[in-house]
């Protein structure tokens, strides 16, 4: 865990939390998809800390043994927005990080991480936490590509679910959806048919109606992703 200071004039500083892998293993996404463990980060320990903001860079699909799995291999750094009680003072970060490493089989994993960060903290990592800041996806705007153009629930039926119509530019490669909840889990994304004029479309299908029910009201992320650009929406489906 690494922090750097933030160059706009705000009060708040940026960590990172970095894990690095064994060649054949990988870790998780927020949505872990189809099995597996998601990141969890609790920063009750810490001091000097009013808000801590974990971001997460652009994940992609791999296979297990339980399906499709969402999330990253090699390294992954989750840049952390932290925003001090006290401006001018030292933050001490404590850090109980909580994930999942899979290869063959998920193993969960817990550690105990401390930092602190001075007021003289200067640029410390900063590029390792920018290089990773820039892999975040992006808040949409109606002018930017990828969209999100069309979210169509249809959650009657035995196989009850989203069709998700998205804009991305044209050519664009390794085009992609993950849709994420912190209240629910959602299904992994399938894509219904090629990158077409730059539009896709893609199923979501929820395995049960009570499935379905559970998402129903609920904020839903709706994160885009291609090489050229990545992009999320936050919905919350009626």
């Amino acid at each position: 865990m690494s922090g750097t200071v933030q160059d706009d004039g705000s009060q708040a500083l940026f960590a990172g939390v970095q894990l690095r892998m064994e060649r054949g293993w990988k870790t998780y996404w927020r949505n872990p998809g189809d099995s597996g463990v998601p990141p969890r980060f609790d920063w009750s320990g810490s001091k000097n800390v009013k808000s801590a903001e974990v971001f997460y860079p652009v994940p992609h699909r791999f296979a297990d043994a339980s399906g499709t799995a969402i999330g990253y291999d090699d390294e992954v750094v989750f840049p952390v927005k932290v925003t001090p009680e006290q401006a001018g003072q030292p933050v001490e970060l404590s850090l109980t990080f909580d994930y999942g490493l899979c290869k063959d089989l998920c193993i969960p994993n817990s550690v105990d991480l401390k930092a602190v960060l001075p007021v003289d903290l200067g640029k410390g990592d900063a590029m390792l936490i920018e290089q990773a800041s820039a892999r975040v996806p992006k808040p949409a705007r109606p002018e930017t590509l990828p969209r999100l153009e069309v979210v169509t629930a249809n959650l009657d039926g035995d196989a009850p679910g989203l069709e998700v119509d998205a804009y991305f530019a044209p050519g664009a490669t390794n085009t992609d959806l993950f849709v994420a909840s912190e209240e629910v889990l959602v299904p992994v994304p399938k894509a219904l048919g090629p990158l077409k004029d730059g539009r896709r479309r893609f199923s979501v299908v929820f395995a049960t109606p009570e499935e379905a029910a559970a998402a129903t009201g609920k904020p839903l992320s709706f994160t885009l992703i291609s090489d050229q650009g990545a992009s999320e929406t936050t919905r919350t489906q009626p």
